[in-house]
């Protein structure tokens, strides 16, 4: 009896095993989703840089944001570290709230991300979105945002849509982030008045001279706001590992500006800024991999210093 019980105890140690082993084999490769946002592709690559010291791959799919919650619901997306709050509040009660994806925690906060002006416009008197209208010829009644399905174009078109602010005659201009800027930048050029969807991080702080926010659109765009990560459901409990990694992984807007800076400025992606940025500032390990082990088993603080 006593030779049974052993044989039993080593087979559901062996079983167990297998079973873990088998659980890290599906979670050895993280699927992410990038909207085409520079903020997303530095905090991916944040979290790849990370994950790969850790001994994880990475794939990272260029999704727009619809197409992101659907990936996640759907399972065929593991993570996703750009849920924009308020801005998102849409497709949080479509697939948050029901339970089909999981906001997992808060990676970021103090984020601002409503319509902006250059200084000039801002100077002429255009300070809120009440006074758009009073400008509308000049700014050809038009407004720049972002891809086609972001949220914030959905705000912009449902104030449209309701005459808000008198804006119904006027038309929302959608393209990618990379076009905006450029129409953005030339109309700056020219001292031509342009209003865009704007926010912060993102380097257009820095390249647009005297970048102004204007108040008023609260209501669709809140004040001031957090971004979340988000994973499909059921993730932390599969990939226990890679969800105690994520759930310490928090950024600063100065940290996510310094990055997307580098990128601009120095012709560099954003894997070689980011891992500049943290040899620069190698403390802030510490937080991230507290707890954190290796898919090995292996205390990752010392992994990803290695890779260093």
């Amino acid at each position: 009896m006593k030779k049974l019980f052993t044989t039993l105890a080593v087979t559901v140690m062996s079983l167990s095993g297998v079973v873990a082993n088998a659980a890290d084999e599906s979670c050895s490769t993280v699927r992410m989703a990038d909207p085409g946002w520079s903020d997303i592709a530095a905090t991916n690559a944040t979290a790849g840089f990370l994950l790969e010291g850790m001994g994880y791959k990475t794939k990272v799919d260029t999704l727009a944001v619809p197409i992101a919650y659907g990936g996640l619901k759907d399972g065929k997306i593991d993570v996703f570290l750009g849920n924009w709050m308020p801005a998102q509040q849409g497709f949080y009660d479509k697939f948050i709230a029901t339970g089909d994806v999981t906001q997992y925690a808060k990676n970021l906060e103090g984020t601002e991300f409503t319509l902006a002006v250059p200084d000039y416009v801002y100077d002429a008197g255009v300070h809120d979105f009440a006074d758009l209208n009073k400008f509308a010829d000049k700014f050809h009644k038009k407004i720049y945002g972002i891809g086609s399905g972001a949220p914030a174009n959905a705000s912009i078109q449902e104030i449209i849509k309701n005459n808000e602010f008198d804006l119904k005659d006027w038309k929302l201009i959608e393209s990618s982030e990379q076009a905006m800027l450029a129409e953005v930048t030339r109309n700056v050029k020219k001292k031509e008045f342009v209003v865009f969807l704007g926010w912060t991080p993102h380097p257009m702080n820095v390249q647009i001279k005297g970048m102004h926010y204007l108040k008023g659109g609260e209501k669709y765009f809140g004040d001031t706001g957090s971004v979340y990560t988000v994973t499909r459901k059921g993730y932390a409990e599969a990939c226990p590992k890679v969800a105690k990694l994520f759930s310490n992984l928090t950024f600063t807007l100065d940290m996510e500006n310094s990055i997307m800076q580098d990128v601009n400025s120095k012709k560099i992606n954003n894997a070689e800024a980011v891992k500049a940025w943290i040899k620069a500032n190698p403390a802030v390990l510490d937080k991230w991999l507290d707890g954190v082990k290796t898919i090995d088993d292996k205390d990752a603080l010392a992994a990803v210093k290695a890779s260093l």
